[in-house]
């Protein structure tokens, strides 16, 4: 059985015309030929017949008070007998159950209120904060002013035994009224029936706030964060202020998936499924539509679709070293893609949060980075591979020889194909392999650095590039019988030629004849090798060879930087 989030969207409409609203034009409901209550059955069973369980439905929008009396009350009945026949099963499973949740703009809730009483309906609404503000960019689509009715309509939910909760969007106009936020905050504990420490605030960004609100710089979202610390730590609010209010940023959230493609869904009255509100409407976190989709085809494209917005955005190494990478994840796909950021654009704050909350730092980031990068970035994960530097190991053995680095120094050479650059490795110290192909009139260069040349040398000029090349096809070799690469040629090109064509700090030389001259005696069905070095990084490595038998162990294969390719029977390079 898996079990995942549920937000289902009854309908697109909307009373209200805030002016940052993410939904923007599109809080009209263009779905009337669907039933709310039925999409909503006809989703959970087909989930439960492919043995997936929504833990948790909770409505959202539009605004879900826009619903006729009869429409609401069928919906939340729906939710409340959901919970209540599947009680056991999600509690056996370690998922609380609630009751029905609503996210609401609060401005029409008085015409669901006996619903609301009946089934003890859990109701999180939305202020800007300060009130002062709200009134400017929280309007009705005729222009008027909400906050008043809106005061009046969280009256009406003081005897009803219900949970009830508000949150705000901060953006740096708000925080600019940062005093004038507390006061409020103070003003809503203390003469409403709203549980302030059950309050959220969310850090807006710039996709969703139609160029009327600005974003918060990471520094300003910190300073917040312990702005409204030093104001509420110790008080009645401490609980809130050291939980709720700041939740969103913390490990306990979406974003501490590796793949929230595997667990949040968002479901709209006409089946179409999309991420979660942010990708609310974006064909990039589409995911398909109930009706028309199996559930498995649904799974396997929310979870792909997250992994490419991962992967598109791609990975910033100082992560790698992060202590809290484990916690964070990278952060919210999407608001990545927003950004073109490849780091949480909370990132400042939620270390901060960390920090004060004493979740311990990891005690090997290296590690947890590579097996995160192996299921999120596979293309880069050897990158990030954590070297183990075991005694006599061939890592230990070069960090200890200074000459030995200048052999495996992986930025020595260049492979340039057709103007595209290929760094190369020792095949020794390669987590995979990498094979190209070369095709018929392409260019092939190598880049050598400068000063790889003088390494080794007392007479620079007297020293040369060294290339081997051998064929994928194999000879058994020597007295010990050993089946190897058949060796195809080698070539010394001495410093003097490779002066003439210089680039950043390397030589270049035209490989290209050589490989021409030889090509019929490479393989066509396996691939080739081509490895480079220097004959006096060469000549070391033979002698550390014969003085080291634990460097002739871990090095008894061509340790020089290579590269393998692939050639086609009628090329002609």
């Amino acid at each position: 059985m898996k079990f995942i989030h549920l937000l289902y969207v009854p309908t697109l409409e909307c009373n209200m015309a805030c002016k940052y609203c993410y939904l923007q034009e599109n809080t009209t409901d263009k779905m009337r030929q669907f039933s709310a209550e039925e999409t909503l059955k006809f989703a959970i069973e087909k989930f439960k017949a492919s043995f997936v369980m929504p833990f948790n439905i909770s409505l959202h929008g539009g605004e879900v008070s826009m619903l006729t009396k009869d429409e609401f009350y069928s919906v939340i009945k729906f939710i409340n007998d959901y919970y209540s026949e599947n009680y056991d099963l999600l509690s056996n499973n370690g998922f609380k159950v609630g009751r029905p949740h609503i996210k609401t703009n609060l401005f029409s809730i008085d015409r669901h209120i006996d619903t609301i009483k009946e089934f003890k309906v859990s109701i999180s609404g939305s202020l800007d904060l300060p009130l002062c503000l709200h009134k400017n960019f929280r309007v009705t689509k005729g222009g008027q002013q909400t906050l008043e009715k809106i005061l009046k309509n969280i009256e009406l939910l003081r005897n009803i035994p219900n949970k009830k909760k508000v949150s705000a969007t901060i953006f740096k106009e708000h925080f600019l009224r940062i005093d004038e936020i507390i006061s409020d905050i103070k003003y809503l504990d203390k003469n409403t029936c709203l549980d302030m420490n059950d309050f959220n605030c969310m850090i807006g960004f710039d996709y969703n706030s139609n160029g009327i609100l600005h974003a918060l710089s990471q520094e300003e979202q910190t300073e917040f964060f312990k702005r409204m610390h030093s104001e509420f730590d110790g008080t009645n609010l401490d609980t809130g202020v050291n939980g709720a209010w700041f939740n969103e940023f913390s490990p306990e959230y979406c974003t501490n998936c590796d793949n929230c493609g595997e667990k949040f869904f968002l479901l709209e009255k006409n089946g179409d499924i999309f991420s979660c509100v942010r990708g609310q409407g974006h064909k990039e976190f589409f995911y398909g539509n109930i009706y028309e989709n199996s559930v498995e085809e649904i799974l396997e494209t929310a979870k792909n679709k997250i992994f490419f917005a991962h992967e598109n955005i791609g990975f910033n190494s100082e992560c790698a070293t992060c202590e809290y990478l484990y916690l964070c994840k990278t952060g919210c796909p999407f608001v990545k893609n927003v950004y073109n950021s490849n780091k949480s654009y909370t990132c400042l704050l939620q270390k901060e949060l960390y920090k004060k909350r004493n979740y311990q730092p990891h005690s090997n980031p290296s590690d947890f980075a590579f097996k995160y990068l192996l299921k999120m970035h596979p293309g880069l994960a050897t990158n990030f591979q954590p070297k183990v530097y075991q005694e006599n190991s061939l890592l230990d053995l070069i960090a200890k020889d200074e000459k030995l680095q200048q052999v495996y120094d992986d930025k020595a050479f260049i492979l340039r194909v057709n103007k595209e650059d290929y760094p190369l490795r020792s095949q020794l110290l390669k987590n995979s392999r990498q094979i190209i192909q070369l095709l018929k009139n392409d260019k092939i260069e190598i880049l050598v650095k400068e000063e790889t040349l003088s390494f080794l040398s007392d007479y620079p000029n007297n020293n040369a590039l060294f290339i081997q090349l051998l064929s994928g096809d194999c000879h058994v070799y020597g007295d010990e019988q050993r089946l190897k690469q058949k060796h195809v040629a080698t070539l010394q090109v001495y410093k003097f030629v490779l002066e003439t064509r210089t680039e950043n700090g390397y030589y270049i030389y035209d490989i290209s004849p050589f490989l021409r001259e030889y090509f019929p005696y490479l393989s066509k069905e396996n691939p080739n090798n081509i490895f480079f070095t220097t004959t006096c990084l060469r000549d070391y490595h033979y002698v550390k060879q014969k003085n080291n038998a634990y460097y002739h162990i871990a090095a008894i294969n061509l340790p020089f930087q290579n590269m393998e390719f692939n050639v086609l029977e009628d090329l002609k390079l």
